[in-house]
Parts: C-alpha cells; sequence; structure tokens
C-alpha cells in the first residue's frame, strides 16, 4: 500500500512539473495543495490521511498541538536547511523524522534589486499610466549612482546586494550588531558607527537580517523617523524586524519616499490588511526565493528526502 504525501501551498502548480517524482512513484501518492490552508483545525482535518508533508520555508508552522494531532505522520520535509516554525521536539516525541534541501540566496538578492530599481524609477506606476492611457510621464526617478544605500546586515544575501549597489556606483554602507571593520571592509563596503548614523545618512536603505529577539522590532518609529524624507526601505527579510504599524504611519504620513516589502506580518495578506492599499507601497507576496531554480532544488531534494527516508536513511535531518 502506498503512503500519501501532501505538497503543501504550491500556490504556482509547479511541484510535480520542476521536480521528477518517479524514483518514489511506486511507494508515494503525491498530492499537491494549491491553496493556503489557515488554522490548525484545518490543517489537522486536511492532513489526517497523510504519511509524509512537504511544505515550502516557514508558510505553515508545524507545532507541537498539529504535529500531536497527525498520527499518521512520518516524515516532514521543508525547505531549506533552517525553519522557526516546526517544533522540532515534538516531531522527534511522536517519531516524525525532519529534513530539509538547499536553498538558494541569489533569488532574495535579485528580488531586492526589483524592489528598489521599481521605487527609484517608478516603474509601476509609469507603465500603469501608459498601459492605461494615463499621463505620459509623472514620476521623476530617484539616481542610484553616488547615492548611498545603506545595509541592515552583511551576511550571504546582504553581501551581494552591496556587490550590486557598488556596481551601479553607489556608496554603500552596512550595520548589524556583531559586524566588524574588517568583514565591511572584506566586502568592500563601509561600517556605519550605528544603526541611528545608517538610517539617517542612507537614500536607500535594505534589511538583510535573520528575525531573533535582538532583531525583532529593530525598525520602530524612533528610527524610520530618522530616515530622509526622500529614502527609500526595502525589506525582504522577515516583516517583524520592521514594525508594521510604524512603517504604515511614515507612508501615509509622506515622512518616506517609499517602501518595497516581500514580506508580512500575516501571509497570505488578508483581503482587508492595510498593506494592500497604503501609498507610497511596492509590495510582493513574499516572492524572494520563488524562482524556477530554488524551487527545481526544493521539489527536487525533497525527492531525494522522501527517496532516502523510504530506504531508511534519511539525509539532511533538521535541526
Amino acid at each position: 500500500m502506498r503512503l500519501r504525501c501532501a505538497v503543501l501551498n504550491d500556490f504556482q502548480k509547479v511541484a510535480t512539473e520542476v521536480a521528477d517524482w518517479s524514483v518514489v512513484a511506486d511507494d508515494v501518492e503525491v498530492v499537491c495543495f494549491d491553496s493556503h490552508i489557515d488554522g490548525e483545525d484545518a490543517l489537522a482535518a486536511a492532513l489526517a490521511d497523510f504519511d509524509i508533508v512537504v511544505t515550502v520555508r516557514e508558510r505553515v508552522p508545524f507545532p507541537g498541538s498539529l504535529i500531536a494531532r497527525l498520527p499518521r505522520l512520518k516524515l516532514l520535509v521543508a525547505s531549506g536547511m533552517r525553519n522557526s516554525v516546526i517544533d522540532y521536539a515534538a516531531a522527534e516525541a511522536h517519531g516524525v523524522t525532519v529534513c530539509g534541501t538547499a536553498s538558494s540566496s541569489t533569488p532574495p538578492v535579485e528580488l531586492t534589486w526589483a524592489l528598489l530599481l521599481g521605487l527609484a524609477r517608478g516603474i509601476v506606476e509609469e507603465s500603469t499610466a501608459l498601459r492605461s492611457g494615463g499621463r505620459w510621464q509623472s514620476t521623476v526617478g530617484a539616481d542610484l549612482h553616488g547615492r548611498r544605500l545603506g545595509l541592515l546586515g552583511l551576511g550571504k544575501i546582504g553581501s551581494r546586494v552591496a556587490q550590486v549597489g557598488l556596481a551601479f556606483g553607489m556608496r554603500v554602507g552596512a550595520w548589524s550588531q556583531n559586524l566588524t571593520r574588517e568583514r565591511a571592509e572584506e566586502v568592500g563596503v563601509e561600517l556605519a558607527a550605528s544603526k541611528e548614523q545608517l538610517l539617517a545618512d542612507s537614500d536607500f536603505v535594505s534589511v538583510h537580517l535573520a528575525l531573533s529577539d535582538r532583531t525583532r522590532g529593530l525598525l520602530g518609529p524612533a528610527e524610520l523617523a530618522l530616515l530622509k524624507p526622500t529614502a527609500y526601505l526595502v525589506n525582504t527579510s522577515r516583516a517583524a524586524i520592521v514594525d508594521q504599524d510604524a512603517l504604515l504611519d511614515a507612508l501615509h504620513a509622506g515622512r518616506i519616499a517609499g517602501a518595497g516589502v516581500d514580506v508580512f506580518d500575516i501571509e497570505p495578506l488578508p483581503a482587508g490588511h492595510p498593506m494592500r492599499t497604503a501609498p507610497r507601497l511596492l509590495a510582493t507576496p513574499h516572492l524572494g526565493y520563488v524562482s524556477r531554480a530554488n524551487y527545481a532544488t526544493y521539489y527536487g531534494q525533497a525527492v531525494e528526502d522522501i527517496r532516502a527516508f523510504l530506504d531508511g536513511a534519511p539525509v539532511r535531518r533538521l535541526p
């Protein structure tokens, strides 16, 4: 009798297209869900008859209370090798093996620049006007060359964003709580004396920090007030790093020129959420890691994880 595998949040319906599932076809029946299942009760009901679950990044929390309600679950595969919404202790206690996959930092770097450039040159506004018969030229683009790009975080993603900024001829600075001058110089950027100085001096600020107790709410009302009225803020990291109410206030009041956001406090974003209608906001539905190559890795390695589990030798175990 074949095991049953649920693939969650396959919004684009590509999970079985970008990877070869034939290596597990004799042993596993794959069922893809192309819409989000919201709430623990709904998840428990939908997944009750599945032995394997494949989930993308941190889209769906798996707390101990949910894992306890899934007695058939034996294998949970999450894309990426770090996941903060899975209760690993509960998984172990209930005999659930948790495995991960590789994940490229290239797609979020590219999306960061898509948002930044879209903001700077009014791409959405001008394209919409052109296609709808509106005004011919209504915005004046913000220059990148010679302007200061401030990076909060200089890890794998932040350092690659920095290299693109330097290629544009921008002056790039960075700050994080543990960033050293040696690391900044290695990347070829300036180490800001403080978070406050970075915010006050930058024309564009981009967030590239992991969410933790230290970074949650790192940019609140006081920090956002330091930004120039001509400055742009981009966040492709985690919504909770930026106080969402404070950001909305800044956008509505015109205290900053605009923001590019790919992450939200609730995902998927509810229909009536104020982020959907905020002015000066270029927003995307958490597309940072969504690219064909990354999905091929996610689902290709998910198949490998399943095959290895079936063969009794799990790979890429988490945490």
